[in-house]
């Protein structure tokens, strides 16, 4: 039987939620699968994938091939790393302890990519709430500015009129 790690598509039209399943080729899509073995969440930036990292590793051991896609998210993931350095012990081309430091160094690379990127997000949010902020303050010292202008005016005529006033009463008497 052909095994494919593939995503199971979940949630409303327009906002998916995958499960990454492990199924039978020739099962539908979002038919009868044979485990479960994580979940991808593409409406949160950057996407949330949560993944049982040893079953996957096992699945793909066992000769399971992924879509693009879960090809895409099992490598973001570090499982196909994972899976060619076990080939690399395997054959000889260095030992188990040199494949554990390159995939912990990779490992951490890629945490400290990830929150790069959060604290990239992060900042740029910042930074249009900054932003409209200050376009909100100018907005509002200009409006205040515009009413001023608007009764300074009426405040000059009324000073007008009554300087103009007393003139008047004294040329009557």
């Amino acid at each position: 039987m052909a095994t494919k790690i593939r995503l199971q598509r979940h949630g409303k039209k327009g906002r998916p939620f995958y499960h990454v399943v492990v199924a039978d080729s020739r099962a539908p899509r979002d038919g009868k699968f044979i485990e479960r073995i994580g979940s991808y969440n593409p409406n949160t930036n950057p996407a949330t994938i949560v993944l049982d990292f040893e079953k996957a590793l096992d699945w793909m051991n066992k000769g399971a091939q992924p879509t693009d896609t879960a090809r895409a998210i099992l490598s973001y993931k570090g499982v196909l790393y994972k899976k060619h350095l076990q080939g690399g012990v395997k054959k000889g081309a260095f030992d188990e302890a040199a494949a554990e430091a390159k995939f912990t160094a990779w490992t951490d690379a890629q945490e400290a990519r990830i929150s790069g990127k959060k604290d990239g997000l992060a900042q740029t949010k910042a930074d249009v709430k900054k932003a409209a902020l200050a376009a909100e303050a100018k907005k509002k010292e200009e409006k205040a500015a515009a009413l001023a202008a608007k009764n300074a005016p009426v405040a000059e005529e009324t000073a007008a009129e009554e300087t103009e006033a007393p003139a008047s009463e004294e040329t009557e008497g």
